[in-house]
């Protein structure tokens, strides 16, 4: 997965907002042919522990010490296959360490549905599995 940092992002599908989040993470998640549902429970569990934020509450401001879930941010989970292509041969990319469909999109429902579990399920949203997106974000960062 690549968790990025934002102040906002969005997914929208021929015109059409599926998804949008305020602060918070974008998540572009990708499930490999090898990848199990314990994988996709580490996964969860990393992106709502993993430190992005520093604690205002300090003085000064402790870097690096709060999680999404600490400053009640939203999460905004995305399929993003692509993110396994292979480029090293030849200028084509290579999905062969990409999981097939059916095991890809099981996966995924598991993992966006585990994040809300962990956390709130009203601060967790969802792009549009298989579809072709726009994916917007304002980034918090660079982060």
């Amino acid at each position: 997965a690549v968790l990025q940092r934002v102040k906002s992002a969005s997914v929208t599908v021929d015109g059409q907002l599926i998804s949008s989040i305020g602060r918070g993470l974008l998540v572009l998640a990708a499930v490999s042919r090898d990848d199990t549902e314990k994988d996709i429970e580490s996964m969860a569990n990393k992106v709502l522990k993993l430190k992005l934020w520093d604690d205002d509450s300090k003085d000064p401001p402790a870097r690096w010490k709060s999680s999404v879930r600490d400053i009640g941010g939203e999460v905004l989970c995305v399929s993003q296959f692509t993110l396994h292509a292979s480029v090293k041969k030849g200028n084509k990319p290579d999905f062969h360490q990409s999981a097939n469909g059916e095991k890809a999109k099981t996966l995924y429902e598991k993992f966006y549905t585990r994040v809300g579990e962990l956390y709130e399920t009203d601060k967790v949203k969802d792009g549009l599995f298989a579809a072709m997106m726009d994916v917007a974000l304002v980034n918090d960062g660079p982060v």
